[in-house]
């Protein structure tokens, strides 16, 4: 049967072989953990952006929550009159900004899980901000009559009969080279024009002149509609993260149509998302529909926004190169090459002579600007860019800037424009500066601490799973240290009389020892020896017999007779 010793040994074995396997466990799941945390988050990560009705970033997505204001600067000419003396330049001042806050929206959504993308169109509605503007909607402005120029310019490439109609019809209802406009016609509201109503009521010329408008102003029908724009088709993510928000086609086709060779793919990205996981020293893209192209934005600094590292990608000489500088943009001339700065979309803007560049020509050409006065490009009033937070592909900061120019050439056969320069004519620019708001920014902060705290908690679980697998090995080694310790300070007798307590395997034997040892004492021990004895007492001499039969009382016995010979 076994002891109360041995039963309490049992306990603690099995209380070490329990912790042992615990810790065992414990660290296998913080490698476990360390291993497929970041796969685990990336997953989760997934499932919250992909683009789908029931997801945390659909709504932001369709309607952007962010204020969002377009700032639109017009340029006031000056001294028309002077326009055909080549030694003079036009002259431009500036006005605005005429603030408008916008408030988008996305509509006629519709999801194709087959190749995992969504169609939707955009929509906008525009509401004048007199306060955040420079002006009033009534002011008055001279600018180049681009009704006119277009109509000539169109006519440019005609058989002469054609050609000469035109010249008539401009020489009868005598449109000028410049027109005098309120900004409110000029933006939204749009004016009529005599060349656009006799176009629209005499189509002689069929399928080659297009009217799109009834009336003429740059923003003209683009409040609250809803298919100014086009139908846009992009990937939701939800068979690759990486794809969420990249251009699959746009008006159903995966080429503009516009523009030849791969200067013509639908790509980029739509606005709302960029490729996740950016490195320093690449690029992306970003399509823009009024001009049916994408435009590269390439790395330029890395920069904080609301607390947030984010990578800064810019409009450099290359978006608006033509094949000066970067030969494979020679595509994008559309038939009538530029020095570089400038992006013809004549063909986007049906057949108009409409180059768009960034404000005051910034990053484009000195020829530009030598052109007219009044211009002065800064980096920090012109640039076009956007801060990326690059694990996200979410932009933090874009500034989209753009203005449109217009050529204006001497065009045989119309009169109008006989004998005028050839100036790539400044007439509007505009501005759309968003910034992510703090809250939205707190949100982001919270993603990279749970994916470090989760590796943290990974290593926490290992460094606490090794103790406690070695807490039962160490304690062992310390406790047989322990013991060698004792037994090297214990005397031991030759002739092996007697041991160390350590020698007993258990309390039974050393208390039969002890009982022997008394008895040994007491037998070997003489009257006149003992201390214990004075002279007039006599020793009782307890028997061999009675030693050998004593147990565990032998001592108490022993001890009871020694009294007995001192009452006597």
């Amino acid at each position: 049967m076994p002891t109360q010793s041995s039963a309490m040994w049992g306990q603690k074995s099995n209380r070490k072989l329990i912790i042992g396997i615990f810790g065992f466990s414990l660290g296998l799941f913080g490698i476990l953990c360390g291993m497929f945390w970041e796969d685990l988050f990336n997953w989760i990560m997934h499932k919250e952006m992909a683009l789908a009705p029931d997801t945390r970033v659909y709504e932001n997505w369709k309607s952007p929550p962010l204020e969002l204001n377009l700032d639109i600067y017009l340029y006031n000419w000056t001294n028309p009159e002077e326009f055909g003396n080549l030694s003079t330049k036009p002259i431009l001042e500036q006005v605005g900004p005429y603030r408008f806050n916008e408030r988008p929206d996305k509509v006629d959504i519709d999801w194709h899980p087959e190749n995992a993308s969504v169609s939707y169109r955009r929509r906008s509605f525009f509401y004048f901000d007199e306060e955040g503007s420079n002006g009033s909607l009534d002011d008055e402005i001279i600018t180049l009559n681009a009704v006119a120029l277009s109509a000539a310019a169109t006519a440019k490439h005609w058989p002469s009969v054609k050609r000469a109609m035109v010249d008539v019809g401009l020489k009868v209802y005598g449109p000028e080279m410049s027109v005098r406009k309120k900004i409110d016609e000029l933006l939204f509201t749009g004016y009529n024009d005599v060349m656009i109503d006799v176009a629209m009521a005499m189509p002689i010329f069929g399928d080659e002149v297009k009217v799109p408008f009834d009336k003429f102003g740059w923003f003209y029908t683009r409040n609250g509609s809803a298919d100014l724009t086009g139908v846009f088709n992009v990937f939701t993510g939800a068979d690759d993260l990486a794809k969420l928000g990249q251009m699959h086609t746009w008006n159903y086709q995966e080429n503009t149509g516009f523009f030849e060779s791969f200067c013509g793919m639908t790509n980029g990205s739509a606005g709302e998302f960029q490729p996740q996981h950016l490195k320093p020293g690449g690029s992306v893209g970003l399509f823009t529909p009024d001009m049916c192209r994408t435009i590269p934005l390439d790395y330029v600094e890395t920069v904080d926004v609301e607390g947030l590292k984010g990578y800064k990608f810019a409009g450099g000489p290359r978006s608006v190169d033509n094949g000066t500088l970067y030969p494979e943009n020679l595509c994008y001339c559309g038939g009538q090459c530029a020095p570089s700065g400038v992006m013809n979309i004549s063909a986007c803007r049906f057949g108009s002579p409409v180059f768009m560049s960034y404000p005051h020509f910034y990053n484009g050409d000195r020829f530009f600007v030598d052109q007219v006065e009044g211009l002065q490009p800064k980096q920090e009033d012109h640039e076009f860019y956007m801060v990326v937070e690059p694990n996200t592909g979410i932009p933090l900061e874009v500034a989209a800037r753009f203005q449109v120019n217009m050529l204006v050439e001497p065009i045989e056969g119309i009169a109008l424009y006989k004998d005028v320069p050839r100036i790539f004519f400044p007439l509007i620019w505009f501005e759309q500066k968003v910034r992510i708001t703090p809250e939205m920014a707190d949100q982001l902060k919270v993603l990279p601490i749970v994916l470090l705290s989760g590796q943290i908690f990974a290593g926490v679980c290992l460094a606490i799973g090794l103790v406690l697998l070695c807490w039962a090995p160490v304690e062992h080694m310390l406790s047989w240290c322990r013991s060698r310790r004792y037994d090297l300070k214990t005397p031991t007798k030759k002739n092996g009389e007697h041991k160390s307590r350590s020698h007993y395997s258990s309390a039974e034997e050393l208390k039969s020892k002890a009982s022997t040892l008394v008895c040994e004492k007491s037998t070997s021990g003489t009257p006149d020896s003992s201390p214990l004895l004075s002279r007039r007492q006599k020793a009782t001499i307890v028997p061999a017999s009675m030693c050998k039969s004593q147990t565990g009382d032998s001592v108490a016995t022993a001890s009871t007779s020694v009294s007995d010979n001192k009452q006597e």
